[in-house]
């Protein structure tokens, strides 16, 4: 899956931040998720992870910053039912997400590094934000919606909830 998801999200970073800048962000995307799964289970001894889940998900938050009005499909669903679109902005898929991975990470009821997702997304979102400033000014609003999740996670983290 993290694959396929590369395959889907790489070109929209490409084309926004270069080349060089979405091995950045893979990059740093992963080591992001990292800090923060240690973050969340540093006095867990038994606690394992690997992967690249975290860059993955840095690389799909950072497409979907990019291009917040691309609309996105599901596998095995229609695309459209008569003139009704099915398709779901890639704004409301980011802020969506992110929400379920805090729900998850909450419940804990998985073997799946939420947390590494999370991690992964917030650096996706920090760097692209590093990298193409004007998302800024242009799209303020959807900039700013896509860090709500981020930032209740951290309030739920400092108030004891998560």
């Amino acid at each position: 899956m993290n694959m396929f998801g590369l395959y889907l999200f790489s070109n929209q970073v490409i084309s926004g931040v270069g080349e060089i800048g979405y091995i950045i962000v893979y990059f740093a995307s992963l080591i992001a998720g990292s800090l923060l799964s240690f973050y969340f289970h540093k006095n867990e001894y038994h606690y394992t992870a690997v992967g690249a889940s975290g860059a993955v998900t840095g690389v799909l938050y950072s497409a979907i910053l990019l291009g917040p009005e691309l609309k996105y499909y599901f596998m095995f669903l229609p695309s459209h039912i008569g003139t009704i679109d099915l398709g779901i902005k890639g704004y409301l898929l980011g802020i969506g997400y992110l929400l379920y991975t805090i729900y998850a990470m909450k419940k804990k009821s998985d073997n799946i590094g939420h947390d590494a997702h999370f991690g992964g997304a917030v650096g996706g979102y920090v760097l692209t934000i590093a990298m193409a400033s004007w998302l800024l000014t242009d799209n303020l609003l959807i900039t700013a919606l896509l860090a709500a999740p981020i930032i209740i996670l951290f309030v739920m983290r400092k108030t004891g909830k998560i």
